[in-house]
């Protein structure tokens, strides 16, 4: 009787672990590309112009400006 018991649970055991690893692939959206525009005289794919960097913003206080905008004028 206890040999069958644990044959049971082990076998449950077993299934429940190759569920687990099956889904353990880690699956992630596709990430969506963007069309490549061609040159109109070569017919190449057309380099994207290197954009520049804009400096940094200055970081304000969120408690004081949350307290500036609830300020009645």
């Amino acid at each position: 009787m206890a040999n069958l018991v644990s044959e049971l649970v082990s076998g449950v055991v077993e299934s429940v672990l190759k569920e687990i690893l099956k889904k353990a692939g880690g699956t992630t959206a596709t990430k969506r590309q963007k069309r490549q525009t061609r040159s109109a005289t070569t017919g190449r794919f057309k380099k994207a112009p290197a954009t520049k960097a804009k400096p940094a913003k200055k970081q304000v206080s969120r408690r004081r400006t949350a307290a500036s905008h609830s300020k009645s004028s």
